[in-house]
């Protein structure tokens, strides 16, 4: 049974990690091949299996040591239909692939679990298309239609929440959110944005997210912002209004290169992982709301630890 669908934690404060950039954590630190960035592929066999239970073994061994929550968030984000057939799943076999992939979370939350330090089971939903660039955008009723049956197996699973990450616009965050809604999963909604502030679609991250509230009820139960450097958002948050107080949640990556330097990159560039840190600790202190903390591109688990280090 979910522990904490009924309630998420972490709307309670306190502080709570989560892992890092998981794609790019196996593939350069941990030399796997991970066709389409598709992480939920290592579930197809043992050996990839256990891969990914020594991936997050380590991140919840720092939450577990740091004495914070954690949330365990599934290796799912590439695990949706048209992902999903241009890896050569069916929909039978991708279904089985998502609940396999809770399975594991839930695995792992019996072995990292302790008093009072809650564990939480996120079922991960990531773009329909390219995390970087919002072409075509859909409807918002495409959108809900097309993450319906991701997180209706997330429904019917021991997940406490669904995580929208890298979220391009607002109308895929929109239909996502309506889908969660539609069986009674607390979402959380992760837009990245681009070395502006904005949204890859150019909209302003404040009115994405008062968008989305609009659309919907304000049901997200909060927001975060992902694959980003601080220093593409830090000027965004320094604005004024309530939908700054709907940011909850940080993944940043580990280089303040674009998005499109990115992508072109043939190395991974994970940064400085004590300066990272700080600047965590610095939007913490700006904005103490923020109390979900992880990683994005070319940060691990010694990102991590510096983030829960600095942040305590």
């Amino acid at each position: 049974m979910p522990r904490h669908r009924g309630h998420l934690p972490q709307l309670d404060g306190g502080l709570f990690l989560t892992d890092g950039g998981i794609e790019t954590d196996l593939i350069f630190n941990d030399g796997l091949e991970l066709p389409h960035f598709a992480a939920f592929h290592l579930l197809r066999d043992e050996k990839g299996t256990e891969a990914l239970h020594a991936y997050f073994s380590r991140y919840a061994s720092i939450a577990r040591a740091n004495g914070t929550g954690f949330i365990l968030e599934s290796p799912t984000w590439r695990a949706s239909a048209d992902w999903g057939e241009k890896l050569g799943y069916s929909p039978a076999a991708l279904a089985a692939a998502n609940a396999k992939a809770i399975n594991l979370m839930r695995e792992l939350r019996e072995q990292f679990s302790e008093a009072n330090v809650p564990v939480i089971i996120s079922g991960c939903v990531g773009p329909r298309g390219d995390g970087y660039i919002p072409d075509p955008v859909p409807s918002t009723n495409e959108a809900q239609a097309y993450h319906a049956t991701q997180i209706g197996i997330f429904a019917k699973s021991e997940a406490d929440m669904v995580t929208a990450i890298t979220m391009t616009n607002a109308n895929e965050a929109i239909g996502v959110t309506r889908a969660a809604g539609a069986v009674a999963m607390p979402v959380a909604i992760a837009f990245t944005v681009e070395t502006d502030g904005r949204l890859p679609t150019g909209q302003p991250l404040n009115e994405a997210i008062e968008e989305v509230d609009a659309e919907t009820g304000s049901c997200p139960a909060y927001y975060m912002i992902n694959c980003a450097h601080p220093t593409h958002f830090d000027g965004t948050l320094a604005g004024k209004g309530k939908w700054i107080e709907r940011i909850r949640g940080i993944r940043a990556n580990a280089s303040r290169r674009s998005h499109a330097e990115l992508n072109e990159a043939p190395d991974l560039d994970s940064g400085n992982p004590l300066e990272l840190g700080s600047q965590y600790a610095d939007l913490r202190r700006n904005h103490p709301r923020i109390n979900v903390l992880g990683g994005c591109c070319g940060t691990d688990h010694r990102h991590i630890q510096q983030i829960a280090i600095a942040c305590k």
